[in-house]
């Protein structure tokens, strides 16, 4: 072959991959073409099938001692992406939180002793967290104290609260049963329990039978909850409770513990299960979550008859949440005295987190996924999947065999409810913005953030104010008149933000448009107000749900350019970033984030206010008799069908968008979702990456395809390219166990550190960086800066004059690592001083 036709051979190979390079570039949407998604019931099946190739991942965090468990050739087929993203807790009914702490059912009265706090409270010290951590999850995770899982950013401030109100790993069984007796002693004395609570031999009696507490204990766990409540059940005993032990499957566990009303009795303790389901920077929202009543997530939610109650937890964490605060130190002085009267109330307690394994098949991807670093395989992880065959095939975990467990309701509190349901259904739906699964940092999605500026001021109550003015053309909605109206001069707000849209396609060909995020707008304040005593459109658990995030909201104007200006009140020094994502005007009309077409959401109202052709009674809100909308029950589906028949045939227009939106247009909206659903046999339609082609619940068995619309506005490359980035990787942290005081020497501390290219996993020794370790006390943070000795290897010196007035006991010691350019990293230590 001559020198030119070399040349010109190699020319041309250099331009067809240049070509396929390009062509691949401006591929829209995900890389994979297809996702298979079905559930096994055992966790050794699913791990077993993904490491033969019978699936490609097994989507569920399985613990230490299960993945330990595995045969060494069967662990080498499989590529192991490992995140602390479980955690443990216990959920108490406090009913009714107040003496003489007596609960009538019927004609028979019960004595709660987890009506008493000091009793709760002292559950933090009967449990013995690092026995949890050792003998259970085989030391693949760590003693929680609160709900912020140690490790993930900005956490380690709501962990000092729970050192200084003395919470150790060992816990003292000792002191715990002492103040448990004591604190029923107190009860007993009381003149409504005179004579009827009393310690008789092994048991304190109610009414001459053992005061009992029935504990819901996951036996679809066996190898961690069941372990976990057998252990608690027993340490409770120790304290003369009967334990009644009900060792129930998730869905009866769940639908008594936070359906049922607390006042029936049913439950006393829960043992939850919570996936991170995000990896995050800032955690008050959590601390609303877990610990506020407000929320919905404590005993009795927001609306049973009788419901937790504090209202200076929810003062304390509305304010947080609604960013009334000038300063970063008044924000944390805030959640912080929040997460502090939460733990002492006790109404919940944090156990432990468990680092979960997620099993990929090694030889069928390309490139790892994207995953989050405290939440683990997610959205992203579908998303960014690059497999040989580009089919991605997907194995859930299910005791039960089902798929998910909750409603597809895209509106109601309670749809979405579950994890598995969120699997499904987040790759079919892009959000206004999200928390990078590497950095946790508020990142624009399909909403891009300009001009986003904070002033705010306190006022003469001492409250904290905006000082921008509102445009008077900014618009809002009436809804007892039902009309959007200027809301006038005068009016000022904290934070406001001019926004631009990436609108595209929904999945049925139809345009994304201003109306959508009008339609939302509108439809949250409707459902949410309740304008006289026969207003059908209203819904009080959604209204405690939205209403705080919807109280932010000062109003909009919709600009000749497309974009909008929106002017809410929140303020949140730490972040900029957070401050523009919680301006962004979107579609979505619940906490979950779907995104819907209107036509599809005004379908669900109508279903609920003015029945279906089915006859069936609907509601945003499960109750008895009543059934919860579902986007893909073929029952639901059909009554959205029939009334999207319905408002296509009587020109139906919503009072919201009279004036931006056409009757034909509308029409067309109608006629695009019917045809959808007669084609696809569901309703959710989407405007994600992937769309669900199909769904057979009697197999369990779900289809995604790949939305390659050419006005997708984001390719195949587009996502892996934004995400790449190092990590920091805290390899060990050499902590002298036992510490004698006497020996006046001064404590060594070794860590030993790596930088990790995400989301490869690939890792090097560190060069450099910043290491700091901090003693934490009852008092103060005492913090040493550690000295680089090479090859990874940092020092740090605590000196002897540091310790040599502390107490006896368990202290912790907080190590923190940052590298210039790498997401930085913290662990927890702990040595015994003596």
């Amino acid at each position: 072959m001559s020198r030119k036709t070399v040349i010109l051979c190699l020319l041309s190979l250099i331009i067809l991959v240049s070509l396929t390079t390009s062509v691949l570039a401006e591929v829209k949407g995900p890389i994979v073409d297809k996702i298979y998604i079905n559930a096994k019931m055992k966790e050794e099946i699913g791990l077993k099938d993904a490491a033969e190739g019978l699936t490609d991942i097994f989507f569920w965090g399985v613990s230490g001692p299960t993945i330990m468990g595995l045969a060494q050739a069967t662990r080498d087929k499989l590529d192991i992406y490992t995140v602390p993203s479980g955690s443990w807790s216990l959920n108490f009914n406090p009913v009714p939180n107040a003496a003489p702490y007596i609960v009538k059912v019927e004609d028979k009265e019960f004595f709660n002793p987890f009506a008493i706090r000091e009793v709760r409270f002292a559950m933090n010290d009967l449990i013995n967290r690092k026995y949890l951590v050792d003998e259970i999850l085989g030391g693949a995770g760590g003693p929680m104290f609160t709900m912020a899982t140690p490790g993930q950013p900005g956490t380690y401030k709501y962990n000092l609260v729970a050192n200084r109100l003395g919470f150790t790993p060992e816990g003292n069984e000792k002191k715990a049963i002492e103040e448990i007796t004591e604190a029923l002693q107190e009860a007993a004395a009381l003149p409504e329990l005179q004579g009827r609570l009393a310690k008789q031999g092994e048991w304190w009696t109610f009414d001459g039978e053992p005061a009992t507490i029935n504990f819901l204990i996951r036996v679809d766990d066996p190898q961690g909850r069941l372990r976990e409540g057998e252990y608690i059940a027993s340490q409770i005993e120790k304290a003369g409770i009967k334990v009644e032990r009900l060792l129930w499957d998730r869905v009866k566990c769940i639908e008594t513990s936070y359906y049922s009303d607390p006042a029936d009795y049913k439950w006393n303790i829960y043992t939850e299960g919570w996936g991170a389901g995000a990896t995050r920077a800032f955690w008050e929202h959590i601390v609303c979550q877990m610990y506020a009543p407000w929320y919905g997530y404590m005993a009795g939610g927001p609306d049973s008859k009788w419901h937790y109650e504090n209202d200076e937890i929810d003062r304390l964490t509305k304010k947080a949440y609604t960013g009334n605060f000038l300063t970063e130190e008044e924000y944390w002085e805030t959640v912080l005295e929040a997460l502090e009267l939460a733990l002492k109330d006790a109404c919940r307690i944090y156990v432990a987190y468990q680092n979960d394994y997620y099993a990929t098949n090694k030889d069928a991807f390309n490139n790892r996924m994207c995953y989050g670093l405290g939440d683990g395989l997610n959205e992203w992880s579908l998303i960014t999947a690059d497999t040989k065959n580009k089919e991605l095939r997907v194995t859930e975990f299910s005791a039960k065999g089902a798929l998910f467990m909750s409603a597809w309701d895209p509106i109601g509190t309670e749809g979405f409810n579950d994890v598995y349901s969120l699997v499904i259904a987040q790759p079919l739906f892009d959000r206004a913005s999200f928390e990078s699964p590497a950095s946790a940092i508020a990142t624009p999605w399909r909403v891009i953030p300009h001009d986003v500026k904070t002033e705010v001021d306190r006022d003469e109550a001492g409250e904290v104010v905006g000082k921008i003015p509102v445009s008077p053309k900014a618009i809002k909605y009436d809804s007892a008149k039902k009309e959007w109206y200027k809301v006038g001069s005068g009016e000022t707000t904290m934070s406001t933000g001019t926004y631009t849209f990436i609108f595209g396609n929904f999945h049925h060909g139809r345009p994304m448009t201003i109306a959508n995020i009008l339609y939302a707008d509108a439809f949250v304040t409707e459902w949410i107000t309740k304008d006289g005593d026969d207003d059908k459109y209203y819904d009080a658990a959604y209204e405690s749900y939205h209403r705080p995030g919807w109280e932010i909201s000062k109003g909009m104007t919709l600009n000749l350019d497309g974009t909008i200006t929106n002017y809410f009140d929140y303020n949140f020094p730490p972040s900029k970033e957070r401050v523009a994502a919680n301006g962004s005007p979107w579609v979505s009309l619940s906490g979950r984030y779907i995104v819907l077409p209107w036509e599809v959401y005004e379908a669900l109202a109508e279903l609920v206010v003015t029945g279906s052709a089915s006859g069936e009674v609907y509601s945003f809100t499960p109750s008895e008799g009543v059934e919860q909308v579902d986007l893909l029950r073929p029952s639901c589906v059909a009554d959205i069908r029939a009334k999207l028949v319905e408002m296509k045939d009587n020109s139906h227009l919503p009072v919201f968008l009279k004036d931006y939106v056409t009757v034909e247009e509308a029409k067309a909206g109608y006629e695009a979702a019917i045809k959808w659903i007669d084609e696809k046999g569901h309703a959710f339609i989407g405007n994600g990456p992937f769309y669900m082609e199909k769904y057979d619940p009697t197999t369990n068995f779900i289809e995604l395809t790949a939305f390659r619309d050419p006005e997708y506005p984001f390719t195949s490359d587009y996502w892996p390219s934004v995400f790449a980035t190092t990590t920091v990787r805290i390899d060990s942290v050499d902590v002298p166990a036992m510490y004698l005081r006497e020996k006046k020497e001064d404590m060594f501390i070794k860590v030993q550190v790596s930088e990790v290219l995400y989301p490869e996993g690939t890792a090097k020794i560190a060069e450099g960086g910043e290491v700091s370790a901090m003693l934490i006390t009852p008092t103060e943070e005492l913090s040493y800066k550690a000295k680089f000795l090479g090859s990874g290897l940092f020092e740090a010196i605590i000196p002897a004059d540091a310790v040599k007035d502390l107490e006896d006991g368990s202290y912790t010691i907080l190590i923190s690592v940052s590298i210039e350019g790498a997401v930085p990293a913290s662990a927890a230590s702990s040595t015994v001083i003596y």
